[in-house]
């Protein structure tokens, strides 16, 4: 088995569960990456990022990109600005960077609709939101919804990662995490012939762009009876006795 993803430092994880339970090969390999644009094509977005003050964080990526940015540009990020961050995880990894007081940063619980008061108490001021190549079409969404003033800046790109070395090597089951994985198999292998290889896709996303490949969905996750990727390949392997 292959899962496009990296594997995790803890030996107690489920998908470890899952090979001990049924004796099984299984390699963990990132089938994208993240890079960060060139300084020239932030700059052809025509942005200036000093002008918001505040900062919609929706990933741990955003915030060490928008950093980063503001360093090229040598912009010293006032202790002013006002973070609104997605969920618990984002605003607990934004005080990496800097002592803030914390009414100054606003962390949803999951999801950035827990947010929604806090961006109608500054439905005067101005947004900026940091984010990739890729952004869920339910956050712009969300956003516009609010009629907030709000600008998107792109900051970094996921990409295919190089998987040549995987040419003649041939697994049972491919599990996907995300639709850039499956671009990602087809980047590296054109001429990718499904046959006998078991395909599992995580998210309707996922299994979208598997399918718009003409691939056969074998494993789904999540559902009612599977809400996790391990579980649903346990119940798959179960029905083979």
């Amino acid at each position: 088995m292959l899962v496009s993803q990296p594997e995790s430092s803890s030996d107690n994880t489920p998908y470890n569960n899952l090979k001990q339970k049924y004796k099984l090969k299984m390699d963990f390999r990132p089938f994208v990456h993240v890079e960060g644009l060139d300084p020239k094509e932030v700059r052809r977005q025509r942005i200036e990022i000093q002008k918001y003050h505040n900062i919609i964080f929706t990933s741990r990526k955003a915030i060490d990109y928008y950093f980063k940015t503001c360093e090229d540009i040598h912009y010293k990020v006032p202790p002013t600005l006002k973070y609104f961050c997605q969920s618990k995880a984002v605003g607990h990894y934004l005080h990496q960077f800097g002592v803030y007081r914390k009414r100054k940063v606003y962390v949803g619980e999951r999801s950035i609709e827990d947010l929604r008061e806090n961006f109608e108490k500054y439905s005067d001021e101005r947004f900026l939101l940091p984010s990739s190549d890729v952004l869920n079409p339910k956050i712009v969404d969300f956003l516009n919804s609010l009629k907030v003033e709000w600008k998107r800046i792109i900051l970094y790109k996921t990409v295919a990662s190089d998987l040549s070395d995987l040419k003649d090597v041939y697994y049972d089951i491919l599990v996907f995490y995300s639709p850039a994985g499956i671009h990602s198999l087809f980047e590296n292998f054109p001429d990718f012939e499904q046959n006998d290889t078991v395909i599992a896709a995580f998210g309707p996303s996922t299994v979208q762009a598997a399918q718009e490949h003409n691939l056969r969905i074998d494993i789904e996750a999540p559902t009612k009876a599977c809400p996790s990727m391990t579980m649903a390949i346990d119940q798959y392997i179960k029905s083979f006795g």
